[in-house]
């Protein structure tokens, strides 16, 4: 859809942007005025209403359960991303989280050498949460030294995974975290210069962090001699393209630079020649929102918080969440080890009435389908790849038995055909492929061997075969659904005996084959 339609009001073109966002995100509204929680859709129009009003228009100050659970018991200890959330709907001006312990991890950090802070970011394995897991204090380690020259680091805000909107809350909320969370990383890393690219629709969240951004320039949190120290670190927000693709760390940077979103060839890695060719290091939203609480509370408080369920060993707490059609769609700051199960029939309050769960994809539609076998694994990055999926953005999204696995899929594979950049061709010409056969057998007009070729892109759209992980992403659950509801996709076949018309066709195209065979050979 252009964004220059002739005849639009501009303000209620952003508004429906936002609107469209969270169907799409599919977070639903909920009002909890009833003692019984009785669930009701608002309006756009009431939406807007709270737009206007400061208020942000999801469920997430409605849910039975709140993010930050207890608000007798959150506290930076125990729910160090949410915490503030349990004193205040949103922590907006400085006065406010300065009061609430806001920018005493900056003020630790800035106590110790930046290669003091990087490894007890490393110590305390502070995996990425925008998918990949990685330990963010190794992948800081990887950066070239310094030489006086620009270092850059970027906040990926661009969050456009399906089924996907914490990073949408801690940036609506709680910007001034991010930003702490920011200042302690370049700290570590030496950054001269940093973007915030946030994702087009992020309207409020952008608004927001600009505005966080200009009280802070005067209160010596921004600019030169940052707290007097020997930090200087400039770090403007850049409104990105709406581009899946973008999530891909070169691809920002090639967006962020000018250029078209294509991912680059690694290597070179980005911590060696990243933007405009100088040592850069992007992180996740979240991922950069945990770095205030370890320098406040020390490695050992981070990697202690699973000991609550003890069965993970993943370090930390994780802002999961569940959509789809459950009692109570939401996010909940847990530490690491809680159960699918767990997340979806007591946070989430269970399927709706008359609805029992077919499957689920644990964070994001990147990921493997799981069934309700697998609903007693831990949340954690090594438990979930070892029952053949990824923990991904840790958001799952339930799949109800009265859902058509075919039309799902086909939904999810229209999404990734319409966000390839389009750069190799693997990815451009065989994503459209297999919406064509799904869509053929959507409609009962698959033929026999339609499912053979779509489990062959499977294979042929994997690791190693295209030029980034767009692809793969993609056949992840295409993939898991032919192995797990194989009958649905072969219901969908239509089995007809061939015809005499097929019969002769395909022996005049055997003829046809013979003769340009002998011509070769001859």
């Amino acid at each position: 859809m252009s964004d220059n339609m002739s005849g639009s009001n501009p303000q209620v073109d952003k508004q429906v942007i936002i609107e469209t966002n969270k169907i799409e995100n599919n977070q639903e509204a909920m009002d909890s005025t009833s003692a019984e929680q009785i669930s009701t859709h608002l309006s756009v129009a009431e939406q807007i209403a709270r737009r206007q009003s400061g208020l942000a228009p999801s469920q997430l100050n409605e849910q039975r359960i709140p993010i930050y659970g207890d608000k007798a018991t959150a506290t930076n200890e125990t729910k160090p991303l949410t915490w503030r959330l349990a004193h205040h709907d949103a922590v907006l001006d400085l006065a406010t989280y300065q009061s609430l312990q806001g920018f005493e991890g900056l003020k630790k950090a800035l106590e110790q050498a930046p290669k003091e802070v990087e490894n007890s970011i490393k110590a305390a394995n502070v995996r990425g949460r925008g998918g990949a897991g990685f330990n963010a204090g190794l992948k800081w380690s990887f950066m070239s030294p310094p030489d006086g020259l620009p270092r850059y680091l970027i906040c990926n805000a661009d969050e456009m995974e399906p089924g996907t909107f914490k990073d949408r809350l801690l940036m609506e909320r709680l910007p001034f975290q991010l930003i702490e969370g920011m200042l302690i990383t370049a700290h570590a890393i030496g950054a001269t210069d940093g973007y915030i690219f946030i994702r087009g629709e992020y309207i409020l969240a952008a608004e927001r962090l600009q505005q966080a951004s200009e009280e802070r320039l005067p209160n010596h949190l921004l600019g030169q001699k940052i707290l007097a120290s020997e930090l200087s670190y400039n770090l403007p927000d850049h409104t990105g393209a709406r581009r899946y693709i973008c999530g891909e760390e070169t691809a920002l940077i090639n967006c962020l630079e000018g250029r078209r979103a294509n991912p680059r060839t690694k290597p070179p890695f980005p911590q060696i020649s990243g933007a405009w060719g100088r040592p850069t290091v992007v992180n996740n939203v979240e991922t950069l929102s945990n770095m205030p609480a370890i320098m406040v509370n020390g490695v050992d408080w981070y990697t202690d918080l699973p000991k609550e369920k003890g069965n993970s060993e993943t370090p930390g707490t994780k802002i999961f969440g569940c959509s789809g059609r459950v009692n109570d769609a939401g996010l909940w700051e847990l530490p690491f080890g809680y159960t699918a199960r767990e997340i979806i029939e007591e946070f989430a309050g269970g399927m709706q009435d008359g609805l029992t769960l077919k499957a689920w994809l644990p964070g994001g539609a990147s990921t493997d389908f799981l069934t309700a076998d697998h609903l007693d694994v831990p949340m954690d990055f090594d438990s979930i790849q070892g029952d053949g999926s990824r923990m991904g953005t840790g958001l799952i999204m339930v799949v109800d038995s009265t859902q058509d696995m075919v039309a799902l899929q086909k939904n999810l594979q229209i999404f990734f055909q319409r966000e390839s950049c389009g750069w190799c061709t693997p990815c451009r010409d065989g994503l459209p492929w297999g919406v064509k056969l799904l869509d053929a057998m959507e409609r009962g007009e698959g033929q026999t061997g339609d499912i053979e070729k779509l489990e062959a892109l499977t294979r042929n759209l994997w690791l190693g075969k295209t030029f980034c992980a767009h692809a793969p992403g993609a056949m992840e659950p295409l993939m898991s659904s032919l192995k797990y509801f194989r009958t649905e996709f072969e219901s969908k076949i239509d089995v007809r005996e061939p015809t005499e018309a097929d019969i002769a066709t395909s022996q005049w195209a055997e003829k046809e084959i013979k003769k340009v065979v002998t011509a070769v050979k001859g």
